[in-house]
């Protein structure tokens, strides 16, 4: 339930409005004053405060920059006076959601509340763990890394402000729910957000896409028409893939940053225009600026306050809460009851290098989501390539905890006799053994039984033992994590007279 303070020196106007908010089912606390509301804050976690501008000890507006300081993701919606309208409108520069003149109403109240938590979904769910970014769209910027929590204090700092913003990053890796973050967490977010993919209009197109056209400007023109940073008046121009765009669009596109005006295909007339542009780019730009295919004028033009995301591989540490987030997401799809990702599942998303980033991991938890039939995202549901994981990784780094030691065969499986080798072999005059000596599977073989059948099968059931004992018997896991399909391993089991139960308490 959400937790709301509301902070004023007068008693009887903080009764009325926690009356109204309590109807409405939230948890409402009260404070006499700006210093006391900071202290609560400080000490207690609140979703909103609603708050006066002029209190004795600590005004609306400090106290708005100490709560800020404290949690960014924290509303703020100031109550005032008509005649201290312009320390509200100050208070908005600040950072707060909006603001409420004096004598609330009840309806616009609940009304603005409203509005401030779904913009809260994405500025306070800037917090899966610290922030979470949950959009309009349904989506959700989903961080608890160190590296996300910057990324989430940038947005929360750039929604305030006007400027051009350009974001880096792999492909995958949330470049529009950035964008989507700084529109709707910023004084344009009543307005519309416009997104267009430069890489997917051709270039005979663009211009009129961009711009519009008038009846009749090229053959096929027959009305008019709005190009999209009219469309997008007073809002946010989202253009993704800015690298794609070819020369001739790239210095158009750069008068128009310049100069806030832009002409129609087939028109005299110029159109002033009132929007925001934030880009997007996987590409290298200043490589392509050495080669000549993007102008350097656009690109510091775009760059003025630019955002780097980091690949999901540098962030490893999200891998946990984004499946959290994918799993509720999924379950709602799915009309499921998954309760999560087994610890097992978990070690090897976090073991995968996720070349795709979230859009992968979004697609490998939707297939896991079709095929678990069980309580959690287990192994078996994964995806074939996730699975081979622990073909190519030592199991201990697979999972702290799974395995002291025991290297691996690396490769794809084949369900042969022959599909547990590379055994690291050294003549011993005394002995015939399989040991564990904490980094490696060793075999020391007797020069006096040198005999390759013989051995091989010692080291295939001294090596399946080992494997059992370290996944406590589980079948599924052992022919997954020691590269064996599992038909075989049940073969070879009963070739040795291993039963795999006796394992599973070790």
């Amino acid at each position: 339930m959400r937790r709301i303070l509301v902070v004023d020196d007068d008693a009887d106007l903080r009764m009325t409005v926690a009356s109204a908010l309590t109807e409405g089912q939230y948890i409402v606390e009260q404070a006499a004053d700006g210093e006391e509301a900071v202290n609560r804050v400080r000490a207690k976690s609140f979703d909103l405060v609603l708050m006066d501008v002029n209190m004795p000890r600590l005004s609306g507006i400090e106290a708005l920059k100490e709560i800020k300081a404290h949690d960014p993701s924290i509303m703020v919606i100031i109550l005032t006076a008509y005649s201290n309208i312009r320390d509200a409108i100050e208070a908005t520069r600040l950072g707060a959601y909006n603001y409420l003149e004096k004598p609330v109403k009840s309806e616009n109240l609940v009304y603005m509340i409203d509005q401030a938590f779904k913009s809260q979904n994405m500025v306070k769910s800037l917090s899966y763990s610290a922030p979470v970014f949950n959009l309009p769209s349904g989506n959700e910027f989903v961080g608890q890394s160190n590296e996300m929590k910057k990324i989430f204090s940038v947005i929360d700092r750039l929604a305030r402000v006007d400027t051009a913003v350009l974001i880096r990053g792999e492909s995958g890796t949330g470049k529009e729910l950035v964008a989507q973050s700084l529109h709707y967490s910023g004084p344009r977010k009543d307005n519309r957000f416009v997104a267009i993919n430069c890489s997917a209009i051709p270039e005979s197109l663009m211009e009129s896409e961009f711009f519009g056209h008038e009846k009749g400007a090229f053959t096929g023109a027959d009305s008019r028409k709005i190009g999209k940073f009219q469309y997008a008046e007073g809002g946010t121009l989202f253009l993704d893939e800015i690298g794609e765009i070819p020369a001739s669009m790239q210095v158009k596109l750069l008068r128009v940053l310049q100069e806030k005006k832009f002409t129609p295909v087939g028109s005299n007339r110029e159109i002033e225009m009132n929007v925001r542009i934030v880009a997007a780019t996987n590409r290298n730009l200043e490589v392509m600026i050495k080669d000549g295919s993007f102008r350097e004028d656009l690109f510091y033009r775009l760059n003025v306050l630019p955002i780097q995301l980091p690949p999901l591989r540098e962030r490893k540490n999200d891998i946990e809460s984004l499946s959290k987030y994918f799993t509720d997401k999924f379950n709602q799809r799915y009309q499921k009851k998954i309760r999560g990702v087994s610890d097992e599942a978990l070690a090897l998303l976090k073991a995968h290098r996720w070349p795709g980033n979230i859009r992968e991991l979004e697609n490998v938890m939707e297939h896991a989501f079709v095929l678990e039939m069980e309580e959690m995202i287990t192994i078996d549901s994964l995806p074939e390539k996730i699975r081979n994981i622990a073909v190519a990784t030592p199991i201990g780094s697979v999972n702290s905890g799974l395995v002291s030691g025991a290297i691996l065969k690396t490769g794809t499986t084949t369900d042969s006799d022959d599909d547990i080798e590379e055994v690291n072999l050294s003549a011993h005059a005394d002995s015939s053994e399989v040991s564990m000596d904490g980094s490696a599977m060793s075999f020391r073989m007797s020069v006096q039984k040198f005999d390759f059948q013989a051995s091989k099968e010692e080291f295939e059931k001294q090596f399946l033992i080992e494997a059992l004992r370290v996944f406590k018997g589980k079948i599924n896991q052992t022919a997954i994590h020691a590269n064996i399909p599992k038909k075989t391993l049940l073969r070879k089991l009963e070739k040795y007279g291993i039963i795999a139960k006796d394992y599973n308490n070790d």
